[in-house]
């Protein structure tokens, strides 16, 4: 692969949850070109499976669709050096209003790499004890539960197309439920 080498980057807006900055990169054949860049602090995400095996999820308004979706629990990090597996417990009681006796690492996404660096660390959430929510001011969620292979069908039904979801969805099942 040829050589690219970033000789400049500006910080255009800092944000509340990431910051936006162009890039100056010097591309293979020796020209010069200008690429966005988002920073992102990064997140954690839980499959949150009750005694049943039915599957935690959250349906919230998203804005940047203008609409509700279907989710499993997740967000952001509280900083850099916040341990995911402390955020991805936080999010689960947070949003859900439950505790996960046992936190395994299910796998890790980085969402869109074109242009941001956002890395999310998704854990399988089992052993969950009742505990209550404690949502942000300006959140507003409603706690639903799903058999498996109904989450795995709005997946290719295309009802659900939030990317970790997606991915956590298919990589829970094709590990743990998939004969």
């Amino acid at each position: 692969m040829e050589k690219y080498e970033r000789i400049g980057r500006e910080l255009i807006h800092k944000g509340a949850i990431i910051d936006y900055y162009q890039d100056t990169i010097k591309i293979p054949n020796g020209n010069v070109a200008k690429w966005d860049y988002i920073k992102h602090k990064g997140a954690a995400a839980v499959v949150a499976v009750k005694e049943d095996g039915r599957l935690l999820m959250v349906r919230q308004y998203r804005n940047a669709l203008n609409r509700e979706t279907l989710e499993i629990p997740a967000g952001g990090l509280n900083g850099a050096d916040e341990p995911t597996d402390i955020a991805a417990a936080r999010e689960l009681e947070e949003e859900a209003g439950y505790t996960a006796g046992k936190l395994e690492l299910l796998l890790t996404i980085c969402t869109t790499v074109a242009f941001c660096d956002e890395k999310i660390d998704i854990y399988l959430a089992t052993d969950l004890q009742r505990s209550r929510q404690h949502l942000d001011e300006d959140e507003f969620l409603d706690v639903e539960s799903h058999d498996i292979e109904e989450l795995v069908q709005m997946v290719y039904d295309c009802k659900i197309q939030d990317g970790k979801t997606v991915a956590a969805i298919l990589a829970y099942y094709n590990k743990y439920r998939a004969k």
